[in-house]
């Protein structure tokens, strides 16, 4: 900034009159109770130990998954940093449904947390498709809710409301509603086998309500370098 707008020296201000000691004890306990411990850029719902990403289950010629978590009754509340887990440089292997038959092919990723970790970034570049996007995710920091959004780099538009979920048991399950040719249809991205070096993404959705569910879209993160 210019030097105009530089603050004065520390020393040229007036010192306030001395805090009166239930004050300054009221201010520490209020100031504990706003503060939500959390590291800048990592993750605070602690997941356990995952297992190690298994590629052949995406490789096969016909694909396995793993089932579908179900939705909590009562979400867990959001917290700052609970996307951090994702801040880096990424590889990733895609398998993505076309139809009856299944695509596969690489790509790349980049995030970083924002606004003290209520918010994050994911830029998603994959040239084979010749597709990239952008990832956003914001926690409303009063209802301590986290919500997905969307943006096609062709388009530039954000997806709303987007998807709406929390982390339970170490792993992030987001939940939308949408309509199909009349139909109601549920869809869920569920973040999962969490660690330092890797993670899962899956596109699942299900036209009965949540009964059954179909794998769309996974995707095996690992770190790059």
């Amino acid at each position: 900034m210019p030097d105009s707008d530089l603050p004065a020296p520390l020393t040229a201000l007036k010192q306030p009159p001395p805090m009166h000691p239930d004050r300054r004890r009221w201010l520490l306990v209020g100031a504990a109770t706003l503060v939500t411990p959390h590291v800048f850029g990592q993750s605070t719902h602690n997941p356990e130990p995952r297992p190690m990403l298994d590629d052949s289950m995406i490789d096969a010629d016909t694909p396995r998954f793993d089932p579908v978590p179900t939705l909590p009754g009562t979400p867990t509340p959001g917290r700052p940093g609970d996307f951090g887990f994702l801040d880096g440089q990424w590889r990733i292997r895609h398998l993505k449904r076309r139809g009856e038959t299944w695509d596969r092919f690489e790509g790349e990723a980049r995030c970083w947390s924002i606004l003290g970790g209520i918010g994050h970034v994911e830029e998603l570049m994959i040239p084979a498709r010749d597709f990239n996007g952008l990832g956003l995710r914001m926690l409303d920091v009063a209802q301590r809710q986290w919500s997905d959004h969307w943006v096609n780099a062709k388009s530039g538009v954000i997806t709303t409301p987007g998807q709406t979920g929390s982390f339970e048991n170490g792993a992030g399950l987001f939940a939308s509603t949408y309509e199909d040719q009349g139909k109601t249809m549920h869809s869920m991205g569920i973040w999962d086998r969490i660690g330092p070096s890797q993670c899962r993404w899956r596109q699942v959705y299900s036209a009965d309500g949540g009964k059954t569910w179909t794998h769309d879209w996974v995707m095996h993160w690992r770190r790059a370098g």
